[in-house]
């Protein structure tokens, strides 16, 4: 099957000199969830960004569903929803204005049915009428969500979708992107969070310095992380571990503010989502989680150790 995206020797030299993107090739697969992972500053953002249109590239070609995103810039860009890191939403329309029009930007006749089912998938429908600008960080962010569905893409990028929301939003983000991906949508997610990568792609690739240093499929590259340890900050602090959690590798902070999960991840499934699910039946909220043991800058470099 051809790729959705293909992208051929592709770079980007700023003009203050910087080298943001280093030949790159990537082929991202028709349908799959892939997660870029890589630090502050390794060229996630520009690499989306030069996919879609908004960064001119210095060399190399990107094709998006076999348009080449120079020569058929509408065609291309037409394919794809983007949800960009920043929030850009301080604006006096209102949400169903909002994705009206940007609906009608790509060309397409409106459709209040669709328009309401992304509503109310992104729980957003009670606010329909409100101005955007009087809403929540935590609401704008799905509203940017529902505007880059508007006009039903074939490709959703999402870049870092879950940085600085509530664990609501995360979870809710989760469930849609599941959603997408069974109605065909090819998905491709930037995150610090190796935990999310796990959750949702099929794929990972590492970027760093500009160059994509690694490309594999998630049960390979999770097993080279060897083993690990989850922290999560919780909401409401704990008395005890629950007798429902007995049989996970749980220890409890003094103060019960911190549970902190123990996994390897040599083994076929590192548990996560599953302690994630029990956590949530439980009533238990964390309001964060990282991994404890290395940052992803240190995995990286182990990682690019292995490659040199």
């Amino acid at each position: 099957m051809q790729p959705i995206i293909s992208i051929n020797n592709l770079s980007k030299t700023f003009d203050s000199g910087l080298e943001a993107l280093k030949s790159i090739n990537l082929d991202i697969r028709r349908g799959e969830i892939f997660a870029l992972l890589g630090p502050n500053g390794a060229g996630k953002t520009t690499l989306i960004s030069t996919i879609c249109g908004i960064v001119s590239p210095s060399g190399g070609s990107v094709c998006v569903d076999g348009h080449d995103i120079l020569a058929d810039f509408r065609a291309a860009r037409s394919k794809i929803g983007l949800v960009p890191q920043e929030l850009a939403t301080d604006t006096f329309e209102s949400v169903w204005a909002t994705l009206s029009f940007s609906r009608g930007l790509f060309g397409k006749p409106p459709n209040p049915d669709h328009i309401e089912k992304v509503l109310r998938e992104l729980s957003l429908w009670d606010k329909k009428d409100a101005r955007i600008m009087t809403l929540s960080g935590g609401m704008k962010r799905r509203v940017l969500i529902a505007k880059a569905l508007s006009h039903e893409p074939q490709i959703l990028f999402l870049d870092e979708p879950t940085a600085g929301v509530d664990v609501e939003l995360r979870r809710d983000m989760w469930a849609m992107v599941r959603r997408l991906r069974e109605s065909g949508v090819t998905i491709i997610l930037t995150t610090h969070y190796i935990e999310e990568a796990e959750e949702m792609a099929d794929r990972i690739g590492v970027i760093n310095k500009g160059e994509i240093i690694m490309v594999e499929e998630k049960a390979t590259l999770m097993n080279k992380l060897g083993k690990k340890q989850l922290t999560l900050t919780l909401q409401t602090p704990l008395s005890a571990i629950p007798t429902e959690l007995a049989g996970q590798a749980l220890t409890l902070s003094p103060d019960g503010n911190v549970l902190t999960y123990t996994f390897d991840t040599q083994t076929e499934h590192t548990g996560i989502p599953e302690l994630l699910r029990m956590l949530g039946k439980q009533g238990i909220d964390f309001k964060d989680l990282h991994s404890s043991e290395s940052s992803l800058e240190e995995i990286f470099v182990s990682l690019i150790k292995e490659k040199s």
